[in-house]
């Protein structure tokens, strides 16, 4: 029994240094220039501990795109988990906005690895229905987060929670690869797209207000 514990715990780790190494390569390069090779020299392996944990460079790209969102949609959840269980003190809404904005935020390379995620959904069938398939999810859970802060705030929506989950995910993505590209440090980053945030809820929540207002 020990054994076996030692053994997952051994092909964990090297599926998560491998995706760590991925992450990097992909993010630097793009998926096609990429290698397996250059995967498993980043990681420290070889390419025969890649293949006993991925078919494909496909497969790790899949997994790594859905790696990187939990990881972001983690931190939102534990943010709002907190205020909805009345752990921390609610603040006002868009203080709690601002605060899902600093949660959401993406790293240069988090943003250039789902840029070519889309290219390759874009371009390739397979990766397309596991990216439709990831973005269904996504929005899903965005959209119960946002149902547990309307109950908790008692606010009333001009759409669907369905609907305002995927408008701000779009708008985080679209204002993140601006910042990329206007090569915007975090600070500035962060107030582009809190801005747009807190304008988008305020078309859309009834009463809301930013913060300071």
């Amino acid at each position: 029994m020990a054994d076996t514990a030692t053994g997952t715990r051994s092909r964990e780790n090297t599926r998560a240094r491998l995706l760590d190494a991925a992450f990097d390569v992909f993010a630097d390069v793009g998926l096609d220039a990429a290698s397996v090779e250059a995967v498993c020299e980043r990681a420290g392996f070889t390419r025969g501990a890649f293949y006993s944990n991925f078919e494909s460079k496909d497969e790790l790209f899949l997994e790594l795109m859905t790696t990187v969102a939990d990881r972001k949609l983690a931190a939102i959840t534990e943010r709002v988990k907190r205020i909805t269980d009345g752990d921390v003190e609610k603040g006002s809404p868009g203080e709690v906005v601002q605060g899902l904005v600093d949660a959401s935020l993406d790293s240069r390379q988090g943003v250039l690895l789902m840029s070519e995620i889309r290219i390759r959904a874009m371009r390739d069938a397979r990766m397309a229905h596991a990216y439709i398939e990831w973005g269904d999810g996504m929005r899903r859970r965005v959209a119960d987060l946002i149902d547990g802060l309307v109950a908790t705030y008692r606010l009333t929506l001009r759409m669907p929670s369905t609907m305002f989950a995927q408008t701000m995910l779009e708008l985080w993505e679209i204002a993140s690869v601006e910042a990329v590209i206007a090569r915007l440090d975090d600070d500035a980053t962060r107030e582009l797209i809190s801005a747009r945030t807190q304008a988008l809820a305020a078309a859309v929540v009834e009463g809301f207000c930013t913060p300071g207002r």
